[in-house]
């Protein structure tokens, strides 16, 4: 019994450096999408923070509009002095809750995030 020497099937080396290209490949084609992804993902971000920017502007105005109306409405009834009293006493009140409830948060979120007792 004798080995035929006739073709001989393609070597380990051949298949290995043929998983290699493909490897290579697949890395190629992956590493494009996810740059195609980031760009998509940064394109939007813009747009996105854009418009949370213009929306803060907004509200902001919408605040001022409401103080002046707020100003406009009183001032007929108590005086301008003190229709400025009223609208920068609640402003005031509502700035200071807002902050005082900030400062809570973060000190509970630090407490978390360090292990602290509560």
């Amino acid at each position: 019994m004798g080995t035929e020497t006739g073709e001989a099937g393609p070597s380990l080396t051949e298949d290995l450096k043929a998983l290699l290209e493909d490897g290579q490949t697949l890395v190629e084609a992956e590493l494009s999408y996810q740059r195609q992804r980031v760009a998509f993902a940064w394109s939007r971000a813009k747009a996105i923070a854009l418009l949370l920017v213009a929306a803060v502007f907004l509200a902001f105005f919408v605040l001022v509009a409401i103080v002046v109306g707020l100003l406009l409405a009183l001032a007929p009834l108590v005086g301008a002095w003190g229709a400025l009293a009223i609208v920068a006493v609640a402003l005031a009140g509502l700035a200071a809750t807002c902050f005082f409830s900030a400062v809570s948060r973060f000190r509970k979120a630090r407490k978390a995030i360090l292990g602290e007792p509560r």
